[in-house]
């Protein structure tokens, strides 16, 4: 792996503990973490009362390549709600809903990092 990949690794699992423990700071409970199927990933699954959220972190050093919601494209959202139905399937679990939420996760290269949270993307 070179060393892009690593550092880009890296990036991500920050951005995914950062999202990990503002969720559930909102009183989430994290399910499962990095969750993968031949169908693809989801980043976080978590339980929002009886709602299952099905979470894509996105983080970022800057804004130069965009923003992280503009990498939420129709397809991927599609994928997301499809990933979600086939890990609640696999699981055996009913929720009485699904819901696919962003964290954007910006990370400067100085100062603090900040989160956006988008609820329920459409």
């Amino acid at each position: 792996m070179t060393t892009t990949a690593q550092a880009r690794r890296a990036i991500g699992a920050y951005g995914e503990d950062v999202a990990a423990r503002y969720l559930t700071a909102l009183g989430m409970t994290l399910l499962e973490r990095n969750w993968r199927c031949s169908d693809g990933e989801v980043d976080l699954l978590l339980r929002d009362g009886a709602t299952l959220v099905v979470c894509e972190v996105k983080t970022r050093t800057s804004l130069d390549a965009g923003t992280p919601h503009e990498a939420i494209t129709d397809a991927k959202l599609d994928r997301l709600r499809r990933l979600g139905e086939r890990w609640m399937i696999e699981r055996g679990i009913r929720p009485d809903g699904i819901r696919v939420d962003l964290v954007a996760v910006l990370r400067p290269p100085k100062g603090a990092s900040v989160v956006d949270h988008v609820r329920g993307l459409s």
